[in-house]
């Protein structure tokens, strides 16, 4: 598969990301992390008040739960991260700008190495399995949802 092949199957929200993490050094990628980290909102009230556990992220050393909704033809993430890991708060903003509001296809789209595409330049290598982990539970919330489609 080509690279243009490869870039055509990747939404536009989707690459938009990518492009704009793919110029910069890795000083300018920890400043886009730390904007991006402000951007996660707070985990809607009608949330809070669900068990967790089942939404927890358990391959991430963070407590992290992520909280899909589909309706609509549409999928909604949302998420409970610590204000203490500014990474993974960042990641998370960056993928829901990305793919909120659209279709499980969307989400599926993500590209299996997003999360090394955005991170490479900062050597967090050690924190990509759990990173991973996060995005792959928003692929499988989103296969899901699909699932669910008559």
């Amino acid at each position: 598969m080509t690279d243009k092949e490869t870039s055509e199957e990747i939404p536009e929200s989707i690459r938009r990301v990518l492009r704009r993490f793919e110029t910069l050094t890795p000083d300018m990628t920890r400043q886009a992390l730390v904007q991006y980290s402000n951007r996660l909102p707070p985990l809607p009230e009608h949330l809070r008040e669900l068990d967790r556990e089942p939404f927890a992220v358990h391959e991430c050393m963070t407590p992290v739960a992520i909280y899909p909704e589909y309706a609509d033809g549409v999928m909604h993430f949302f998420a409970d991260v610590p204000q203490s890991a500014p990474t993974i708060r960042a990641l998370l903003a960056m993928i829901f700008e990305a793919v909120n509001g659209q279709s499980p296809e969307t989400v599926m789209a993500i590209p299996p190495d997003f999360v090394r595409l955005i991170m490479h330049k900062l050597g967090l290598g050690t924190r990509e399995v759990g990173l991973n982990a996060m995005v792959d539970r928003l692929r499988r919330a989103a296969r899901e949802a699909r699932a669910t489609d008559p």
